[in-house]
């Protein structure tokens, strides 16, 4: 049965806390006087669910009721007010409450002691932000849970609560904070140490853009890592006219880190094409040799440590592998060269002027085709279609670069791809049709859109794609070059 509780009798000293016993006026052991210990409240209610609100409380602070503070600590000092400003807060993700709703107060990066005022969202700059097969090569690449897969926070006991942790906090020594709880270091597998949330990772959506050239590339929808890559750039040839660059590579799934081998191929084969073409070597033999050099960085990480077997030692381990399809415009010259299934596209400017696919694919379809046993659409439908004949990697056949270069009589762009992107848009004229009209103008538009395009029809693969505008030499500049 409930019965209405009793003022209950003090059980120790507030001074010595030696046992009391009823009726006691003074400590018996330090003479503390228990008559200046108040008695205790009586029992009031913050909230009434059902009848009249509390009365009017004594204090009213910046808009906030408060109460007024009675009582006095063992010292018999009386206890301090604390206004609502005063006092710590935290929100459930970590962040401090805020004097104003909505605002949230960050630290500033670089600049120590300094905060930046956010009233939309958190700032979490410098935190990382990596189907269908697309070859024949490809297939269930290796275990890697993506941000998709991250599970649910950790409830170890002796987890530190993110509640409880001042977003000011530094980076712990030696990692980069967790975006999930701001308060764990983020282990070399990409995990929160506290949490245990995977991190996003930076190449899971990546643009850029300079001013003759743009690329974007993203994980899909369906791929737990982003394995393709690119490396967009310029440079000045010897008698000072521009030379622009997009190299794209697309890593082999079912080969051991595919995603390091498009990352060092992307950029072993930028380096080379501009090294080579600020010395006047001519782009196509630029373009020839810098897909070797891609081939050569691939073929060293067959032999460099850390080969991720280690959480899998039971699988097949084959060399990293990968696809590339480069494009160069310089002095009135349009240069490709390729090796596997990415491709390059021409647009015109003027839809009217038809467009084309400059590459062809090292492919079991494309090779049907060629001897004459398939059509196209017989060939493209075989579930050994994507099959690759050609890529860069320490176990292919042999090293086979394609270059071809071309002298456009009209301004236009290219287009350069993995099949993330050219499976839904295949044909050049499909391609032409999902590129904007004003891609001459804003290729990185342009190139958001095209990934769009494969998101909105599945995002069954990694897509990335370069635009690469292409103008006519002005009037009377002729090319330094002659096409081959």
């Amino acid at each position: 049965m409930s019965q209405k509780p009793e003022s209950a009798q003090l059980p120790t000293c507030p001074s010595c806390e030696e046992p009391l016993e009823s009726g006691d006026l003074f400590c018996g052991a330090c003479g503390y006087d228990l008559s200046v210990v108040p008695p205790r409240p009586d029992d009031r209610p913050t909230l009434v669910m059902n009848g009249p609100g509390p009365a009017e409380p004594e204090a009213r602070v910046a808009g906030v009721e408060w109460p007024t503070v009675t009582g006095t600590d063992s010292s018999g000092t009386p206890a301090p007010l604390h206004l609502p400003e005063e006092l710590l807060g935290l929100e459930s993700s970590g962040s401090r409450l805020s004097a104003h709703p909505g605002d949230f107060e960050l630290p500033a990066p670089g600049v120590p002691g300094a905060v930046v005022r956010d009233s939309s969202a958190r700032d979490y700059a410098g935190q990382e932000s990596n189907g269908p097969a697309s070859t024949g090569r490809e297939g269930a690449g290796p275990k890697d849970s993506g941000p998709e897969s991250a599970g649910p926070e950790s409830t170890t006991p002796d987890a530190a609560d993110p509640r409880t942790v001042d977003p000011g906090t530094a980076v712990p020594s030696g990692g980069k904070l967790c975006v999930a709880c701001r308060a764990g270091r983020v282990d070399t597998d990409g995990y929160c140490e506290n949490c245990g949330h995977a991190q996003p990772r930076e190449r899971d959506h990546v643009e850029q853009e300079l001013g003759a050239v743009a690329a974007v590339s993203d994980r899909g929808l369906r791929h737990h890592r982003n394995e393709d890559a690119f490396a967009v750039s310029s440079a000045a040839l010897p008698d000072g006219s521009p030379a622009v660059v997009a190299v794209v590579c697309d890593g082999v799934s079912s080969a051991t880190r595919p995603d390091e081998a498009s990352a060092a191929a992307a950029a072993s084969a930028n380096e080379s094409l501009l090294a080579a073409l600020e010395r006047g070597t001519h782009p196509q033999q630029s373009m020839h040799d810098a897909i070797v050099v891609a081939a050569e960085a691939v073929n060293a990480l067959a032999t460099a440590p850390g080969g991720g077997l280690e959480h899998d030692p039971h699988r097949h381990q084959n060399a990293p592998a990968c696809t590339i399809v480069s494009a160069v415009v310089a002095s009135g010259l349009l240069v490709v060269g390729w090796i596997g299934d990415s491709r390059a596209y021409w647009i015109p400017d003027d839809r009217g002027g038809p467009p084309a696919r400059l590459t062809e694919d090292d492919s079991w379809a494309a090779q049907m085709v060629a001897a004459g046993l398939m059509n196209e659409t017989e060939a493209y439908a075989d579930a050994r279609a994507h099959a690759i004949t050609g890529w860069l990697g320490a176990d292919a056949y042999e090293l086979e670069p394609h270059t071809a270069s071309f002298k456009p009589d009209r301004p236009g762009v290219v287009v350069v791809c993995t099949d993330g992107l050219w499976n839904y848009a295949e044909g050049a004229d499909e391609m032409a049709r999902a590129l904007p009209a004003d891609a001459a103008q804003r290729p990185l538009h342009a190139a958001q859109v095209l990934v769009g395009h494969a998101l909105d029809g599945g995002g069954h693969d990694n897509v990335t794609v370069a635009v690469l505008p292409f103008a006519l030499p002005t009037q009377g500049a002729g090319s330094a070059y002659s096409s081959a």
